[in-house]
């Protein structure tokens, strides 16, 4: 079964967001942030990656990415 790596810590870099800043936008916990960041989730709300993606001004493909198994 093929995986799906998370990419949130890249596009705050690549926007210099912090995850203090991003928790504010979002209105979501910065350890919740924390975890989604670090890939420590099994699922996300639409409503939080839709906030997210808002806040961060990108795509769910530009945090999300597929990685099929080898």
């Amino acid at each position: 079964m093929g995986k799906i790596i998370l990419r949130l810590d890249r596009v705050m870099a690549d926007r210099k967001m912090s995850l203090n800043e991003l928790s504010e936008k979002v209105g979501v916990a910065n350890v919740n942030l924390s975890k989604l960041k670090n890939g420590h989730i099994s699922a996300i709300r639409f409503s939080t990656l839709i906030a997210i993606c808002e806040a961060l001004h990108c795509q769910p493909g530009d945090i999300l990415e597929y990685s099929p198994e080898e």
